[in-house]
């Protein structure tokens, strides 16, 4: 149970990092209203606040939540980008889900 909300809570906080980037992107780059920097700087407080609310030391959370952070903008890509993923972004994003699942839940094992 403890894995599944390590992971769900990492999802949330990828989504959340992702859009607060994603959002000043569009105004940058798409010509779409400054107000997005608002619901930006909202969504990367956040982000910064759901990485406190991991049990584990910090540098270990950061560590493993990069696996996360990296199947999820994946998801994005294919979802909001709608651009499919190619075999190399599957394989990759597995490789660094293995590396968060060794990083977060190793040490329950031995």
């Amino acid at each position: 149970m403890l894995e599944l909300k390590t992971l769900g809570l990492f999802f949330v906080t990828a989504i959340a990092e992702i859009l607060g980037c994603y959002l000043p992107a569009l105004w940058l780059n798409h010509g779409k209203s400054p107000w997005l920097l608002f619901p930006a700087f909202i969504s990367l407080a956040v982000f910064s606040w759901l990485l406190t609310l991991h049990p584990a030391a910090a540098g270990r959370v950061y560590a493993a939540y990069g696996g996360v952070y990296i199947g999820t903008a994946i998801l994005w890509l294919w979802i909001v980008d709608s651009i499919t993923p190619t075999v190399w972004d599957i394989i990759g994003s597995g490789v660094t889900l293995l590396g968060m699942a060794i990083i977060m839940f190793g040490n329950k094992i031995t």
